[in-house]
């Protein structure tokens, strides 16, 4: 069955008034950051044919306003959890481009020390907190970080990235109930991209429901954003986080988006029929990247000359990461007994 989904984004047209509540330098280093992003993932995405890259990869091409949007409104010091479509949550939450890599090479000095793969990063330095594989299973621990920060007096707000898919699973519902009967300091943040695996939501979830307003019943402030609209993100997740700080209770963010690629690996699946490829071009007309970037050029913050120049850098710090984890040390066996509870 091929089931549409039409794009239902702003496009930007309402968001004018962004440009009088904050510095210049901070849109556009949330348009570097998307852009950065998307050309890792062409870049994996282009090398992961050779085989060389030892790990499964899911792809957040056409979702970087979902990580940057989130992440900037992000401490250091708050922790982050995420399932198995990482990559743009971790570079949104500054973890490191050279250890991610060399994680995918399964090198030693990669960020999980080549035992995580893309589906498990984790960087503390940067509140990387981790992230599972299994479906909803960062949701729980997620919500338990939130307890322990409440119970603590700890200043950290826990926030998860969950899916669309994620929403099935019952240990998603008892965590939310858990977190608002504690008013938990806590964000859940999901991207619902219309698909689970190659099953779309409408066969999944009555679509005459959506899945804020499931949250909401369960007494979380819940609303639903534009995912594509990087600004509209920001303040929503800034909003969730200062009403975790407050003491308010968790907050439920679902955020629309689309992933262009397949549901793991390179390259664009729509052609084994469970989605029609007129619905993935209907939604790459509505680039979040390219999209933010025709905004801050109408609003005059953006030239050609700058955006070049964040291409430069941006191409030269790839070329440097792919190079620095081809050429790391592969573990050894001695490496098989570090960072274990017990040998």
């Amino acid at each position: 069955m091929v089931i549409n989904f039409p794009y239902q984004g702003s496009d930007f047209e309402d968001c004018g008034d962004f440009v009088a509540r904050y510095e210049a330098s901070f849109l556009t280093q949330m348009f570097h950051s998307m852009l950065r992003i998307r050309r890792i993932e062409e870049a994996i995405e282009s090398q992961y044919h050779q085989d060389q890259m030892k790990t499964p990869i899911h792809l957040v091409i056409g979702q970087e306003a979902a990580s940057v949007g989130a992440c900037s409104a992000l401490k250091k010091s708050d922790i982050l959890y995420c399932g198995h479509r990482t990559n743009g949550a971790y570079l949104a939450k500054g973890g490191d481009l050279k250890g991610m890599l060399s994680e995918f090479f399964c090198r030693k000095n990669g960020c999980v020390g080549s035992r995580g793969g893309s589906m498990h990063l984790l960087d503390k330095s940067v509140g990387m907190a981790g992230s599972s594989a299994i479906v909803a299973g960062a949701v729980p621990i997620a919500t338990g970080a939130a307890l322990s920060a409440q119970l603590r007096g700890d200043d950290y707000v826990s926030t998860v990235f969950l899916g669309d898919a994620a929403t099935e699973e019952g240990v998603v519902w008892e965590s939310l109930n858990f977190a608002a009967l504690k008013k938990l300091p806590i964000v859940y943040f999901c991207e619902n991209n219309f698909f689970s695996v190659c099953t779309p939501l409408e066969e999944r979830q009555p679509l005459d429901t959506p899945i804020y307003k499931k949250a909401a019943a369960f007494g979380l402030h819940s609303v639903q954003v534009d995912g594509s609209n990087v600004l509209k993100v920001y303040e929503a997740v800034t909003s969730a986080v200062a009403r975790a700080r407050r003491g308010d209770g968790p907050s439920f963010i679902e955020v629309p988006v689309y992933r262009w690629r397949g549901h793991g690996g390179a390259g664009d699946d729509s052609a084994s029929g469970y989605r029609d490829p007129a619905e993935v071009a209907d939604w790459q007309k509505h680039c979040p990247v390219e999209g933010y970037a025709g905004f801050l050029q109408r609003e005059g913050l953006l030239d050609s000359q700058q955006r070049a120049a964040m291409e430069q850098q941006i191409s030269t710090e790839i070329a440097e990461a792919f190079q620095h984890a081809e050429q790391s040390e592969n573990p050894t066996e001695e490496d098989l007994y570090s960072h274990v509870y017990c040998n």
